[in-house]
């Protein structure tokens, strides 16, 4: 609870971005994180909202065979999109409980240093370049079986 208490004293300056010239998942680091994971969720919900607004205002009912079969193959996309999303929003909430217990930003495989890069730009990564290329190799021999 503490280390929560201490990360809202901490205000981050609204073009800050995590550097390598500072300690790894320092304070500033994980506010910042914390905040890009809680910003995606929350646009995840909002799009979400918005698709159930929108397929209940579209559920009428089309005269024509190919209309209908348009709307119908629109709204399965749809919805395997936000099932997808709704499956990242579990990995987000995974990666807010790693800010918390202090494992986020380390490989799972190697517990090295993910990376500010890769975190920046893929946030809920739990595997670093080099072990994230490993496992895909033994995923493609594997298939290939």
């Amino acid at each position: 609870m503490t280390a929560r208490a201490k990360s809202s004293s901490i205000v981050l300056p609204p073009d800050y971005r995590p550097s390598e010239d500072e300690p790894f998942m320092n304070e500033r680091q994980r506010m910042y994180f914390r905040q890009k994971l809680l910003n995606w969720k929350d646009e995840i919900i909002r799009q979400t909202r918005e698709t159930l607004v929108g397929l209940h205002e579209e559920s009428t009912q089309h005269a024509d065979l190919a209309d209908r079969a348009t709307s119908e193959t629109d709204r399965a996309l749809e919805l395997r999109a936000r099932d997808r999303q709704r499956k990242l929003i579990a990995k987000i909430d995974a990666a807010l409980a790693r800010i918390e217990d202090g494992s986020y930003g380390y490989c799972e495989e190697t517990g090295e240093p993910i990376g500010l890069k890769r975190l920046d730009a893929r946030p809920i990564a739990t595997l670093s370049v080099e072990a994230q290329e490993r496992h895909e190799r033994r995923e493609r021999v594997y298939r290939e079986d």
